[in-house]
């Protein structure tokens, strides 16, 4: 198993760059609409490219753990989007979060892990940390950079992750109904939190169908990627 180095995300600056490209690289092609909506809503400049390697989330779920073939991997696909141009790379499927944490080490832009800044944004809100995924490999993957996400800025928080079985199974699919219904029901099993992270970018159109709790803030992966990446490269 690969181990975490992390990177502070907020040390990386870039030149000021008017209307930078971003290259997105997805594992599943479900990430690539609600990527995109949040980038025209929160930063219409930006241009996102896309790149799919859709081989990845079932090579990982036949490996059962992430090792040096896959960030061997992430590092050719950073390479892809250097040579394309890319003024900033953003990763949207979360269960690779260490193999690309070691890929971008050295790389002179920014490459952005796809929960990095949600887990920033809920660190910063309380102690109590809940999270829903509908890939069941990015639960290790979440745990484990939230925990040193946390050893870096001094927290101990309490963390609970759950799988949202079958949530996944039912978009593949074409049921993103029952696959809401599911991640609906899930989220109203974890009230007493103080940020509710939804990992998946596939995740993220629940939001609004999530009720408000007082005290519970629900995160989503690509909308504090996009205002992450947009403080980054200085632009906005």
């Amino acid at each position: 198993m690969l181990k975490l180095s992390p990177t502070p995300i907020g040390k990386v600056k870039s030149p000021i760059v008017s209307n930078p490209r971003i290259q997105l690289i997805h594992a599943v092609t479900g990430a690539i609409a609600p990527i995109h909506q949040a980038f025209a809503r929160l930063w219409p400049e930006a241009r996102p490219v896309d790149l799919a390697d859709t081989s990845l989330a079932g090579d990982l779920s036949e490996a059962g753990e992430l090792t040096g073939a896959f960030t061997k991997r992430m590092a050719a696909l950073i390479g892809y989007g250097i040579e394309a141009g890319a003024d900033a790379i953003l990763f949207t499927c979360s269960a690779f979060g260490a193999a690309i944490e070691q890929a971008r080490q050295g790389v002179a832009i920014p490459v952005l892990k796809p929960d990095e800044a949600m887990i920033a944004r809920a660190l910063s809100l309380g102690p109590r940390i809940g999270g829903l995924a509908t890939f069941a490999p990015t639960i290790p993957s979440l745990a484990s950079e939230l925990e040193i996400a946390a050893e870096v800025v001094s927290l101990n928080p309490e963390i609970e992750l759950r799988h949202v079985a079958g949530a996944l199974d039912c978009l593949n699919n074409g049921d993103r109904a029952e696959h809401d219904r599911l991640v609906v029901e899930a989220a109203a099993g974890m009230t007493d939190v103080d940020a509710l992270l939804l990992a998946q970018f596939t995740m993220s159109g629940v939001r609004g169908a999530i009720p408000d709790i007082p005290g519970r803030t629900v995160l989503s992966s690509p909308d504090e990627a996009v205002l992450k990446l947009r403080d980054m490269l200085d632009a906005g």
